[in-house]
Parts: C-alpha cells; sequence; structure tokens
C-alpha cells in the first residue's frame, strides 16, 4: 500500500485523559465478573507530531507502548514510515489514575491516520489497545461503559453530563493487573450493590442529571473503599456538603480523589477547598471534566 504523505507538513494526534473513573466495578452480579468502567474525561491532553523530512525518523518519545502501537499500525495497512521527525507532549500525570498510557496510545494511532491520510477508525485503535494494554474508553468523544479488559463498548452514554473538580493525588501508584484478582474477589462479594449502583448511574445518564450522576460516582467510590481505599475518603466525604460538592470521585485503580461540583467553583471556595486539602496534607488542583 504506497502512502500518500505531505511533503513538509507537520501533523499530530490528540487524545484526551481521565481523572480515574465515576464507576468502576462489575457489568452485573455474578460468579464471573468482568471489569466494568466508566471513564472520567478530564481537560488535559496527550500529543504527538510527526513532521515528514529528510532524516530518518527517531524514536517515538513517549516509551515502548507507543512505539508498538505505531508498529502495529503500520504492519495492519502495509505502511512505512517516511523520513521525518516525531515530538510528544503530555499534560497527564503517569501512574495516578489519569490513561496517560492510553491516551498516549490513541494520540499516536490519530497522529499515524493524519500523516496516511487515511479515515480514523475506531476498531483499528480497539484492536492495537487489545494487543498492549487494559484501557479506557479515550478513544471515544464521550462517556461510555466500557469492558477495560475485553476492550468493548457496551453503552455510549453521551456528552450531555459535565462537572467541575476539585482533586488532589494521594501519595503512591497501583499496579492494575497486579490487584485485577482482588477487585474481582471484591466484585463478586459486592456484586447485589455494584448492580444497583450501575442502574443509577445510568439512569442518571439516560435522565441528563449530573446530579444523579454524581451520587452514583460516590457510591461507586465507596465500595471502592471496601478493597482499594483513599486514605482521605472518609474526611471528603465528611464535608462535601459544606463544600457543596454533588459528589465524590476516584480513580478507583489509582491515586485520585476529588470532588464533583456542578459549576465553577468561585475564587473564595477554591480558596476553602485549598486550605482544606492543605489540611490533609495535599495540594489541590482544579479542572473540568465531562462534556456537559
Amino acid at each position: 500500500m504506497s502512502a500518500r504523505v505531505p511533503v513538509v507538513r507537520t501533523v499530530s494526534g490528540v487524545c484526551h485523559g481521565t481523572l480515574g473513573e465515576l464507576y468502576q466495578g462489575p457489568l452485573r452480579a455474578g460468579l464471573e465478573p468482568d471489569i466494568a468502567v466508566v471513564s472520567f474525561p478530564v481537560d488535559r491532553h496527550s500529543w504527538v507530531h510527526f513532521t515528514p523530512g529528510t532524516a530518518a525518523p527517531n524514536r517515538l518519545p513517549l516509551g515502548e507502548k507507543s512505539a508498538t502501537a505505531a508498529r502495529l499500525f503500520l504492519e495492519h495497512f502495509g505502511l512505512t514510515l517516511p523520513p521525518g521527525h516525531w515530538r510528544a507532549h503530555s499534560d497527564l500525570r503517569v501512574g495516578v489514575g489519569m490513561a496517560s498510557s492510553t491516551a498516549d496510545i490513541v494520540a499516536t494511532l490519530r497522529c499515524l491516520f493524519r500523516l496516511f491520510a487515511l479515515p480514523y477508525d475506531a476498531d483499528v485503535v480497539l484492536g492495537v489497545l487489545a494487543a498492549i494494554e487494559r484501557a479506557d474508553s479515550v478513544f471515544l468523544d464521550e462517556f461510555a461503559l466500557h469492558l477495560s479488559g475485553r476492550h468493548r463498548v457496551i453503552r455510549r452514554l453521551g456528552r450531555d453530563i459535565g462537572f467541575h473538580t476539585a482533586h488532589i493525588s494521594e501519595p503512591g501508584t497501583v499496579d492494575t493487573a497486579a490487584v485485577t484478582d482482588l477487585l474481582l474477589g471484591h466484585y463478586r462479594r459486592h456484586g447485589e450493590e455494584y448492580e444497583r449502583c450501575l442502574t443509577d448511574l445510568l439512569k442518571g445518564f439516560a435522565s441528563g442529571d449530573p446530579a444523579a450522576v454524581a451520587r452514583a460516582a460516590t457510591t461507586s467510590a465507596a465500595l471502592s473503599q471496601k478493597v482499594l481505599p483513599k486514605a482521605t475518603f472518609a474526611s471528603m466525604l465528611a464535608h462535601r456538603e459544606r463544600f457543596g460538592a454533588d459528589g465524590i470521585f476516584v480513580a478507583h485503580t489509582g491515586c485520585l480523589i476529588g470532588y464533583l461540583f456542578p459549576g465553577r467553583p468561585d475564587a473564595a471556595l477554591k480558596s476553602e477547598l485549598s486550605a482544606f486539602f492543605h489540611s490533609l496534607g495535599h495540594q489541590c488542583s482544579f479542572a473540568q471534566g465531562g462534556y456537559g
């Protein structure tokens, strides 16, 4: 297959990351649960750029997973990367629950689709992700109920829901693969609670009710406390009403935890939140999540 590459024009691929999940748990109660997630998209991104030129391509500066993704893409389409130069940038933190590696992979693939003037094909992206890692649904520009291990979208949930957040990152990292068996055992013991939580979450999305989605996210976070607890969860839950937050979200297999607000916090509230999180030993960050 011949490559249709512009002579000298930088092409880019961009992918948003996440602030953990609004839900992580079983798809349904049962003895053999799958890990289902509703990722919480955030307005933070990974960028990959390629500029055709005369020199041999440099090494893709995002690590082995993105390099593998590029190789699998080229093999799938029978293409050869032309001479040129890769560059990359990310404002997603690694290892805390922002889907940084998945976003890097998707940004790399989107850059390659544009480089070769090919229509974006989500099935190709899913196939590449399936060959590399368990993945969040950042390859979609909407919320989705997604089986992260099977790389299967169960239900698209649209773009009507959005929140403003105040969040922190607790110390440490979580290896999702290492805790999978622990999670699945927990899901089996609490399957009915998770089923009710997911039902409430999906109803909230269907009715366009952010408060209902936030309540379900809080329930999911509380269930996660029984298996991979966050040190600040109890304090944050106790002060939620004081700050006027609709709920709490977490990165279930990461380090993030934060409040969900229906509107942008003003300067006074930001100061109060910052002082509160500082009293817990953490620097607070603010970001917009979702799409509404």
